[in-house]
């Protein structure tokens, strides 16, 4: 694969990292977050209901738990190459899913939506690039090796 291409997709992961860390050693404030602005489902409120039993915390300290996690190994695995299409699917969804509970501007008034819009065309710009991820794959195949080579 191209060093540049490599260096790239490996920058572009570090946002997934870095935010991942940021939430897994701030579980309560990202649970604080999650409370607030996501709702569970009355179709999935009694599994919901089981987890936090059988895990002994709040469903918003486990989304928080899981979407930290999630976000490093996403990022890792993009970063290192490894079952990076699949990977970029998932981060495809879940970036789309942040923008739609998280940066939803369409509910606010103009002069105050400005940061919540601006967010939200960040994301999607995000969403971009893991569209590109998704589309090149490991890298090229064979026959076009040798055209990168020429560089």
């Amino acid at each position: 694969m191209p060093g540049f291409i490599t260096f790239g997709r490996v920058l572009f992961a570090v946002i997934f990292i870095y935010t991942g860390a940021t939430k897994l050693f701030g579980i309560a404030v990202t649970a604080d977050l999650i409370a607030a602005k996501v709702t569970i489902p009355g179709v999935l409120a009694p599994y919901a209901a089981q987890l936090e039993a059988a895990a002994k915390m709040p469903m918003p300290q486990i989304l928080a738990i899981a979407v930290g996690a999630f976000e490093v190994l996403a990022g890792l695995m993009i970063a290192l190459n490894f079952l990076t299409r699949f990977f970029a699917a998932l981060m495809i969804v879940f970036v789309g899913a942040t923008i739609f509970y998280f940066h939803d501007f369409w509910n606010q008034a103009p002069p105050d939506n400005a940061k919540t819009l601006i967010d939200a065309l960040k994301n999607l710009s995000i969403i971009g690039a893991l569209f590109m991820i998704f589309g090149y794959g490991k890298g090229p195949k064979e026959p076009e090796r040798a055209a990168y080579g020429d560089m």
